[in-house]
């Protein structure tokens, strides 16, 4: 009888862990706001695919000069899709790349949400390990 309880609460514990690791594919949608809160990004979806685009920045106006393009730099940086191509796989948002208009560089990059309101977004090149991360908050 004893033996049967255990499994029994074991069984349920192991359900209930794996509710609690799943995740919504659709859970980053919204509004964004970096870590520097200098700036805020709408996640949004395109067929399978998610991407991001800056609504507001503290530095209003400001021209993506950085940019590898020449053809581009003389777009605003707000309204510009910043993080482009991410699929869902599981528990986090990856095969996507992340642009960085204060460098004009771009890089390939992971989500992952660290709880319902925190984003986090590791850039690399090459691989994950060399790479940056940082934290953004939803707007609520």
């Amino acid at each position: 009888m004893k033996n049967s309880i255990n499994t029994i609460i074991m069984f349920l514990l192991i359900i209930n862990l794996g509710k609690a690791q799943s995740v919504n594919k659709d859970a980053i949608l919204g509004e964004w706001l970096s870590e520097e809160k200098d700036g805020k990004v709408l996640i949004f979806k395109q067929g399978e695919k998610y991407f991001g685009k800056v609504i507001w920045g503290k530095s209003a106006g400001k021209k993506d000069e950085k940019n590898p393009d020449p053809s581009l730099r003389n777009r605003d940086i707000i309204g510009s899709t910043i993080l482009k191509d991410f699929s869902f796989k599981g528990k986090s948002w990856e095969g996507g790349n992340v642009y960085d208009p204060n460098n004009g560089k771009s890089y390939s990059c992971t989500m992952k949400l660290k709880s319902n309101d925190e984003l986090e977004i590791r850039g690399y090149v090459g691989i994950s390990l060399l790479g940056r991360s940082t934290v953004w908050t939803r707007v609520k």
